[in-house]
């Protein structure tokens, strides 16, 4: 089936996860990871078409996200950037009330707003031409700490210290690269892809062996049968073509 045959039935599919029973309209409050923002924006606005519900999100990076929750936030949902966090809050007892899933598989990027500064193999990190390079603080950002570990991997990790610049999650890594302020950096692929900045930079995608997987899970916190239409939304076919449409590798379907 052609892609805008599945687009033309979300709304069908949408109409599906919900009959028989006829939900009032609720107000769902997400937490998302930085780098899931635009996509979870996209599934939001699909989902509230088809069902009229309203989606509050709060994103940030998950370690952070996953303090609040601890702390009594309320959130009605979790979507991480790691599976550490929804594994700990499935354990904690009272904090989740549905089992986790992988909802998309993250790709990490070397990203400079130059052309042609970073070259297909990241050569460009051994070649110190640059003063800053920018990260997500690898204690409270998966996105980060899978940086850190390709840095250590190449043994470039206490060489490269003093250029790091770290934000508190991938949208603040992102924003330093993009505004100038750094002139390389670790990025999401699915940035790049969301990105309005033109198409003249340059990036290594760099390969999954230099890293742990990066399994984006997400957890149910209430109980709600609003809350958990959306979960199966983010499953469904129309769901899943979202996520891949914004730069995202996808777990195998159930």
């Amino acid at each position: 089936m052609g892609k805008s045959a599945v687009l033309f039935g979300a709304p069908l599919l949408l109409g599906l996860l919900l009959q028989p029973s006829a939900l009032p309209a609720a107000e769902i409050h997400v937490a998302v990871a930085s780098n899931f923002t635009t996509t979870m924006e996209a599934l939001a606005e699909e989902f509230e078409s088809g069902t009229g519900h309203h989606l509050v999100l709060s994103s940030g990076s998950t370690g952070k996200l996953y303090a609040q929750i601890l702390n009594g936030a309320p959130f009605d949902a979790l979507f991480a950037a790691d599976s550490d966090r929804p594994l700990r809050l499935e354990l904690e007892p009272g904090s989740a009330v549905q089992s986790r899933f992988t909802y998309a598989l993250g790709r990490l990027v070397l990203w400079s707003r130059t052309a042609e500064f970073v070259d297909s193999e990241g050569l460009v990190l051994k070649g110190g031409g640059f003063r800053h390079l920018a990260i997500a603080n690898p204690k409270l950002a998966p996105y980060g700490e899978a940086a850190r570990q390709v840095l250590m991997g190449l043994g470039l990790w206490e060489q490269l210290a003093p250029r790091l610049v770290r934000g508190e999650n991938i949208g603040q890594a992102y924003q330093f690269v993009a505004s100038g302020n750094a002139e390389l950096g670790f990025v999401a692929w699915s940035q790049l892809i969301d990105s309005t900045l033109p198409d003249e930079g340059s990036h290594w995608t760099v390969p999954s062996s230099l890293h742990a997987p990066i399994d984006q899970q997400a957890v149910q916190l209430t109980d709600s049968e609003a809350v958990q239409a959306f979960m199966e939304f983010v499953q469904s076919a129309a769901g899943r073509q979202i996520i891949s449409e914004h730069g995202y590798d996808l777990p195998d379907a159930d």
